[in-house]
């Protein structure tokens, strides 16, 4: 009878694994079908695109929309803005919040639960943006690619689950360093940051995302279309068609590629690089971010 019961339960936990299974297929369809559809639609021939108004496999292949995109260097210089800022700004984040999560992770600390409380309250309230405009402004930042960074080199976010991590590292690692004469930058450089490439990786990953989608900021603090970052140059061509990017005095009006596919391309083209970095962060990110999370 005990058997009876228990091959009962391993058939419903079968059923509900090939019923989860199913439902999470569907979902993760749902999510990837869109951008199949703009990949597809970038490099569909401009015939096929008006006669489908939905492409997921294209059976007449062009190229011409990426043509017309790099045609000038308006985009080439876009992504090099957005490639500084990404690169720069994760950099200088990490460096800043790693700075300031290991000297809080440290018990001893004199107001550190002051400092904490501060740093949440950040999370809660923030001044708003015209104050926040009129501190940059004040700063001398206005249409400069520091204003994107400077502002948001510490998030209160990233910094708990950055502190958390170290405080979960052996204390008894730090005190034989000590004993061997080590100072306490050359344990954070030498002992801590080694063994925290997991959680480095993890808001590396943070940072940079969010430096690579900046929109508003940029909107608000740079008027030059020079500095534009490639969010702000997406939303340019989404507006008005293509937006000026081409140089289409070197394309006949006949084989100008459709507005549609010109922004399928340039979502692409702002889309793809930063997927390709996950993969080569993905087995640190998760163990990052669970181990950054255990303790409060």
């Amino acid at each position: 009878m005990i058997s009876g019961k228990l091959r009962n339960r391993r058939d419903q936990r079968g059923v509900f694994d090939i019923l989860n299974m199913i439902l999470l297929g569907l979902y993760a369809l749902l999510c990837v079908l869109p951008f199949v559809h703009i990949v597809a639609s970038s490099l569909t021939s401009p015939e096929e695109l008006l006669t489908k108004k939905f492409v997921l496999f294209p059976t007449e292949w062009s190229l011409d929309a990426y043509k017309y995109v790099f045609s000038t260097g308006k985009l080439l210089q876009s992504l090099g803005v957005t490639v500084f800022l990404t690169v720069v700004g994760t950099v200088l984040n990490v460096i800043f919040t790693t700075l300031m999560a290991y000297p809080l992770a440290k018990k001893e600390l004199e107001g550190r639960r002051a400092i904490m409380l501060m740093v949440l309250f950040t999370m809660l309230f923030n001044g708003g943006m015209i104050p926040t405009f009129l501190l940059v402004k004040a700063l001398g930042l206005l249409n400069s690619l520091w204003a994107l960074i400077v502002p948001g080199l510490i998030g209160a976010f990233i910094l708990i689950i950055m502190k958390n991590f170290f405080q979960q590292l052996p204390e008894g690692i730090e005190e034989s360093a000590k004993i061997d004469g080590c100072h306490e930058l050359g344990i954070l450089f030498r002992i801590v940051i080694p063994l925290s490439l997991p959680s480095v990786a993890t808001i590396s990953l943070f940072y940079a995302v969010g430096h690579w989608n900046v929109f508003m900021s940029a909107i608000l603090y740079l008027n030059k279309a020079d500095l534009w970052p490639l969010q702000v140059l997406l939303r340019q061509v989404v507006l008005v068609t293509t937006g000026g990017l081409g140089d289409s005095s070197n394309w006949s009006s006949e084989f100008v590629p459709p507005p549609q596919t010109v922004r399928m391309a340039v979502i692409v083209v702002a889309t793809v690089p930063i997927l390709l970095v996950y993969p080569f962060i993905q087995k640190h990110f998760a163990k990052g971010a669970l181990l950054g999370s255990v303790k409060g």
